[in-house]
């Protein structure tokens, strides 16, 4: 259920965005997820056809990059991504430390239009 307060902020995140650099509508927000936050796309989408009804970013289509999880060993050095439902190494068998990578959530960029110019410029 904390996606629709992740959905909110975004929304007004993007909608604050799009409205200071003049735009006339929201085409698409590009969001990026690190697995280690829990966030589910399909929920966010679901809020976000909710949330940004009669706002700037009404009908824009949302895109998600998804960031896997990465692991350290502090035995032998090596980062790795997890491998099914184990956290160990693949390379020594110990099992590794999450590092900061899968934390991730963040609008990447914002496609927006000017004066009803569907797709026009790309807002970072």
């Amino acid at each position: 259920m904390h996606e629709l307060s992740v959905t909110q902020a975004l929304v007004d995140m993007a909608v604050s965005e799009a409205a200071k650099a003049g735009a006339t509508s929201i085409d698409k927000i590009n969001i990026v997820v690190g697995e280690l936050t829990g966030i589910v796309g399909e929920s966010v989408q679901f809020y976000f056809e909710l949330i940004s009804a009669g706002t700037l970013a009404e009908g824009a289509q949302l895109s998600f990059r998804y960031v896997p999880a990465e692991f350290h060993c502090d035995k032998c050095g090596y980062n790795y991504n997890r491998n099914g439902f184990s956290f160990r190494c693949p390379k020594c068998g110990n099992a590794g430390v999450i590092t900061k990578r899968g934390n991730e959530l963040y609008i990447e960029n914002i496609e927006v239009s000017f004066d009803g110019d569907k797709g026009s410029k790309k807002h970072t």
